[in-house]
């Protein structure tokens, strides 16, 4: 079978004194090669882990431990072209993301080649989320395994818990480095290899054991002064300019709009800090940008057709599912990781704040069917988006009153419930029930949104015809 490989996605980390609660967020845009590949939100329960692994893509399988934990997670909706559990927080309150894919260079893979048989995003999450207690033991986990089974991709992959948000990057076939995020500082990963400056005697790395000897004996380093994964191990393309850095680019200039950077630059910044303390509301932004206010807006105004092309923007019609996996530090732990979860091309979609303590999903999220269905939101998300970018400019305040009103409600109805918590007795069963109201809140808004387009629309149809008599 012809590997199946989601290569576009753009992926953010916010460590907790950098976020304006004091909770650790990791976050990704899901994307596909093309549109429409569904995606369905479910919760594994232990009993539903497999005890064996078998890969679909390759012939990577393992046995895994008797113990796992429950966990969330966004698989696809498909069968056949294996699990792609994509991201989720498991009972633990620890969150992982997987996969970026990310860039590499033909003196690297000479000395360590890829592994056909190896393991892929496919794979990763399923054999590494339920088995976790703490981030860095995720990084661990994954190195482990990377250096003994290989892989056929390169990928970076997130971890956070309470504390700590990692980043993690596979290097060819069996080697990887991952950094910890500074408490008090950003990163926007695009589809490159991202580390830059490592140093290999800190607490906050970790990486394959003889990484740096490797990088000696075959002469792998660039530069003459400095240690920069990204020089080491990653690319420098045209390609970069134009597909992955503007994503970087646009995301450091709304945290840090005094800076100046160039949007086509190779050497934009990995760790960032900001004085602005992050919100869910600014990554859900970031993750669903167009380059608003720059002459590489798609759907700018006062742009040409040639600039509007030049660049790839971070929301974009293959957008699949993003999510924001956030540990919370101001309430307990019951009720700390929060599973923020939309559909399809982010620009006409709103996040939702599902509780990850629960054994089961909203109805709505989990029956995801192959092909359009009512029902689904899923589809309703990309039937939205899809209506909607015919003519952006009509329908762009719809749009925004619709995603705020949405979040706003399913905020409230969140901190009702913080609060209730601690009284109920079948916690789990309560966080479910406030689950498939926030999912409903999501829904009939989402069909209320799709109404005022109808109503906005009909009356500018080609095919009309009036007789003043």
């Amino acid at each position: 079978m012809t590997k199946r490989i989601k290569g576009s996605c753009t992926t953010i980390l916010v460590g907790k004194n950098a976020t304006i609660d004091g909770s650790t967020m990791i976050a990704r845009n899901e994307d596909g090669y093309a549109p429409l590949n569904p995606e369905k939100f479910v919760v594994v329960n232990p009993a539903d882990q497999p005890r064996h692994y078998q890969a679909v893509l390759s012939k990577f399988n393992l046995d895994l431990p008797d113990d796992p934990l429950r966990y969330t997670s966004t698989p696809d909706a498909v069968d056949g072209h294996g699990l792609w559990a994509a991201a989720g927080i498991n009972s633990e309150n620890v969150a992982m993301t997987a996969t970026e894919t990310i860039t590499t260079n033909s003196r690297i893979l000479g000395v360590d080649p890829l592994v056909d048989d190896g393991l892929g995003e496919e794979d990763i999450t399923a054999i590494v989320l339920p088995y976790i207690h703490s981030a860095r033991e995720g990084v661990k986990r994954l190195g482990a395994l990377l250096e003994q089974y290989g892989t056929y991709e390169t990928n970076g992959i997130c971890f956070s818990d309470k504390d700590e948000c990692w980043y993690f990057d596979s290097i060819a076939g069996h080697h990887w480095a991952a950094i910890r995020i500074p408490d008090d500082a950003y990163v926007i990963a695009p589809n490159r290899f991202n580390i830059d400056d490592f140093d290999f005697d800190s607490d906050d790395t970790l990486f394959a054991s003889d990484l740096p000897t490797i990088i000696d004996q075959y002469h792998l380093n660039p530069d003459r002064d400095r240690v920069d994964l990204r020089h080491i191990f990653g690319s420098a393309t045209i390609k970069d300019t134009r597909y992955n850095n503007p994503r970087a680019w646009y995301g450091q200039k709304y945290f840090n709009p005094e800076i100046e950077q160039d949007p086509f630059d190779q050497d934009l910044p990995f760790i960032c800090r900001t004085q602005k303390k992050i919100s869910i509301e600014d990554v859900k932004f970031v993750l669903s940008s167009h380059y608003q206010n720059t002459k590489y807006d798609v759907y700018g105004s006062t742009n040409t057709d040639a600039e509007k092309k030049l660049v790839r923007p971070i929301g974009i019609n293959r957008n699949q599912e993003l999510h924001i996996l956030q540990i919370r530090n101001d309430v307990p732990a019951a009720i700390a990781g929060i599973h923020w979860l939309a559909y399809g091309p982010n620009t006409f979609n709103a996040v939702i704040p599902f509780y990850a303590n629960v054994t089961d999903t909203p109805t709505q999220y989990k029956n995801t069917t192959e092909h359009y269905s009512q029902g689904s939101q899923y589809w309703l998300s990309y039937l939205l988006a899809t209506f909607g970018d015919y003519d952006f400019s009509l329908f762009e305040d719809q749009e925004n009153i619709f995603e705020e009103n949405t979040v706003a409600a399913c905020r409230h109805l969140q901190i009702e419930t913080d609060e209730k918590s601690s009284s109920e007795s079948a916690l789990s069963d309560y966080l479910e029930t406030v689950n498939q109201q926030m999912a409903d809140i999501s829904f009939n808004n989402s069909n209320k949104l799709l109404g005022q387009m109808i109503d906005l629309a009909a009356p500018l149809m080609k095919l009309q015809f009036t007789l003043h008599d």
